[in-house]
């Protein structure tokens, strides 16, 4: 497949949420940048601060921060058509404290602040796309905070099996646990009590 194919799909994404005329599709396409990573490459390390938007057009990536124990606790999880990001470093302007990771071999476009910035102004279209983006970002983690505070730990993991379709078995189970905020051990018992 080619490039045309890839920003073909990001397009189609985005116009599941706003009008984009060929003018605005051609201003954002002016701004793509594509990228590989291999697998267990990181996009941000901490200490980095994010300075892009990152479509995943091929591959599967996380993100996770480390504990004072280095215990890994895995935020976010992304396949095909879903971003990935620090949002806290790219809405800040601060140093990531978190990894994103290619956990298979990942095809991105990015769209880079300060162009993406410049298309606000110029497309307000995308503006309004990334506003609905975020907003549900928002959404989405307040509602994993509160299930992690009153969902015992098969709910969660039921929750992720409806939520993440098809990803748990591209994910390795250590990452699932970590995302679920249990041990790899727990989750095995999980699945073979409720199977």
């Amino acid at each position: 497949m080619n490039n045309d194919h890839f920003i073909q799909l990001l397009i189609n994404h985005i116009k599941q949420d706003v009008t984009l005329n060929n003018a605005g599709t051609e201003k954002l396409c002016s701004t793509l940048v594509f990228r590989e990573l291999n697998k267990k490459e990181f996009l941000i390390e901490p200490g980095q601060t994010a300075n892009t938007m990152n479509f995943i057009v091929q591959g599967c990536m996380r993100s996770y921060y480390l504990d004072e124990n280095a215990h890994e606790h895995t935020l976010q999880l992304g396949v095909e058509q879903w971003w990935i990001n620090d949002l806290y470093s790219y809405l800040s302007r601060k140093k990531s404290r978190m990894y994103v990771q290619a956990l298979e071999k990942t095809l991105l476009i990015q769209l880079p602040r300060p162009e993406l910035e410049k298309l606000y102004t110029e497309v307000p279209e995308v503006s309004h796309f990334f506003r609905i983006k975020i907003q549900g970002a928002y959404v989405a983690t307040q509602e994993r905070i509160i299930d992690s505070m009153s969902d015992d730990a098969f709910d969660r993991y039921n929750n992720f099996r409806k939520t993440y379709r098809d990803i748990e078995q591209r994910v390795p189970q250590y990452i699932i646990a970590s995302y679920l905020g249990v041990t790899p051990e727990f989750l095995s018992y999980l699945r073979k009590k409720h199977s």
